[in-house]
This record gives C-alpha cells, structure tokens and sequence, in this order.
C-alpha cells in the first residue's frame, strides 16, 4: 500500500494540528504598510554586550 507524502486535501489534516489556531494571528502586530522600525536601541547593545562577556566568562572558566 502505498501513501502520498503530500495531502491533496485540507479536510484530512491531523486532528490535533486542525484544533490549533491559525498562523497568521502571531504576525497581527506588524504594520500592514510593511514598515518595520529597525533601529538600534541601548537595550539591542546591552544585551550584545551582556552576551558576550557571559560567553567569555564561560570560556576563561573552562579554559582555567
């Protein structure tokens, strides 16, 4: 017996993911005119910052 890898029809989706809600309500927050701020904030650069001298931090304490 041999199965389609693909459904041909959207009715014979599983059950479960059928109960879950759609995608598209994750992305309401993005402006409809496709506009996105992209600047760089002194959170972006705190965290980068924080970041790295963690993972430097863990590095030396492996390293000695």
């Amino acid at each position: 017996m041999r199965r389609a890898l693909v459904l041909t029809s959207e009715a014979s989706r599983h059950w479960f993911r059928a109960s879950l809600p759609q995608r598209r309500t994750a992305f309401a927050d993005i402006p409809a005119n496709g506009t996105i701020d992209w600047r760089l904030t002194a959170e972006d650069v705190r965290g980068v910052a924080s970041t790295y001298f963690a993972t430097v931090a863990a590095v030396f304490a492996f390293i000695i």
